[in-house]
């Protein structure tokens, strides 16, 4: 067994595949969350998947006291991934209070008990929004970091600064900073994948409980844009895919071959999808027509990004590897399997 990882947020869509890659990789895994976005049977599924039940702690990152209990019962954890964020961005327009509180002060007290426990490193889940609507398409890590559109595209800005800040004053820990594309899709097994509560905020669950009756229709937010099918274009990434990423970066921290102190890598496929292509693969990968509709622009929308992931690429040895029809595939046999299990 390698080293013990915190995982918070670790029920949640992404938390839930990373638990599954890092138990896959051989490490002990201890997971918090509060479940205010997810669900206490992910960790059965999680155990059906690796034959290794992750230990799990329902408890609010807000919560110092409890937090400092985990690290106490737990001895030993070398680093965390953190994913324990509110992550909606119109839901940020309308309650900013909310995603300060929680995405900045879950982080600034897992940095205060880390020292205090021997915790190395971290790695951060950012995002590319921090990139705003960039000069220079795709975009490397390198692009300035420009005002954010919303509060939740913020605090992933402000967050990364607080970790450049706390590690520049000399506190003992090392930092990983992942700025994730899009991520879509769902375990092969379809036992694991998102699930919003209530009505989904992105993109691909919208679309697969449209499919199967559950919505009545999905809205393509504009297609005037100055792309080439006037619809937006996003980087679409295997949630499985960018679930290794974090591996891999574990990987990197522990065996001590960061060459600086706070890395940053963009985790994206290095291909725009527009939305209207993205129906479409669906539509061929799955044989379901989709009823959908062409509406005005939304607020906050950028209208097209995609990363270089080149440094990825070359400096962690990760790479995507799963194409979007399979991609797809997979986010619809996962809405096929809730339905088999009366979820709707």
């Amino acid at each position: 067994m390698k080293e013990k990882i915190l995982v918070t947020g670790g029920t949640g869509y992404i938390g839930s595949h990373t638990v599954v890659e890092l138990q896959n990789a051989g490490y002990e895994v201890v997971i918090v969350d509060n479940l205010s976005n997810s669900n206490a049977d992910v960790v059965d599924n999680i155990e059906q998947i690796s034959g290794i039940r992750p230990a799990f702690e329902k408890l609010d990152c807000l919560d110092l006291e409890g937090l400092d209990a985990v690290f106490t019962k737990y001895q030993g954890i070398k680093a965390i991934i953190h994913f324990a964020a509110s992550k909606a961005v119109g839901e940020s327009v309308q309650k900013p209070l909310l995603y300060y509180r929680n995405n900045l002060g879950s982080l600034i007290n897992l940095l205060e008990l880390m020292p205090k426990h021997g915790v190395e490193g971290i790695v951060f889940s950012s995002s590319c929004t921090v990139y705003g609507q960039p000069d220079q398409l795709p975009v490397t890590e390198e692009a300035p970091i420009k005002k954010a559109e919303s509060p939740y595209g913020n605090t992933k800005q402000i967050n990364e600064e607080i970790i450049r800040d706390v590690v520049a004053s000399g506190s003992p820990i090392h930092a990983i900073l992942l700025r994730y594309f899009n991520p879509i899709g769902a375990h092969p097994s379809a036992l694991l994948g998102e699930l919003p509560n209530g009505v989904p905020q992105n993109l691909v669950p919208y679309l697969t409980q449209t499919a199967i009756g559950i919505r009545e229709k999905l809205s393509v937010f504009g297609d005037d844009y100055n792309t080439p099918d006037g619809s937006c274009i996003r980087d679409f990434i295997n949630v499985v895919d960018l679930a290794k990423a974090h591996v891999v970066a574990i990987d990197r921290m522990l065996e001590g071959k960061q060459e600086e102190k706070v890395e940053v890598f963009n985790i994206g496929t290095g291909r725009g999808v527009s939305v209207l292509e993205l129906i479409h693969a669906f539509e061929k990968a799955t044989g379901v027509k989709l009823n959908y509709q062409i509406v005005g622009r939304r607020a906050g929308d950028i209208e097209q990004v995609w990363a270089n992931p080149e440094r990825a690429n070359k400096v962690l040895g990760w790479k995507a590897e799963t194409g979007i029809e399979d991609t797809l595939r997979s986010a619809w046999n996962w809405q096929l399997k809730l339905r088999e299990r009366g979820i709707q």
